[in-house]
């Protein structure tokens, strides 16, 4: 079995920063790619940022040149830094990593959510 443990989130005011963290712990072989999605009130999950296991990233527009996602392979860990808050980045934020388990199944996981709440 796989479970993602995340934490950092929390409430800030706008312009302030914050550092989320997942782990993945588990009978993991290794982790593909792994992302940070966000949800707020009454609208959709969206993708905030994704890093492959090499590294390379991508980000949602929104949050391009304030959020820096990064990951430690050995720590099976992803983090994303999120710097220069604004009040529409509060949401609970998810992360997401795609797992080879040493069982040789494949699965998407997902973590419990953390909050983010960023006040004007």
């Amino acid at each position: 079995q796989v479970q993602l443990v995340e934490s950092g989130g929390g409430s800030v005011q706008a312009g302030g920063s914050l550092r989320l963290s997942c782990a993945a712990s588990g009978t993991i072989f290794s982790i593909n790619n792994m992302g940070w999605y966000r949800q707020a009130p009454g609208k959709q999950r969206e993708l905030v940022a994704e890093i492959t296991r090499g590294g390379s990233t991508n980000y949602a527009d929104s949050v391009k040149g304030r959020f820096t996602i990064s990951r430690d392979n050995a720590k099976n860990t992803v983090y994303l830094q999120m710097n220069s808050l604004k009040p529409e980045d509060t949401a609970v934020y998810y992360c997401n990593a795609d797992i080879i388990q040493k069982s040789w199944s494949r699965s998407v996981n997902w973590g419990q959510g953390t909050q983010v709440t960023v006040s004007s």
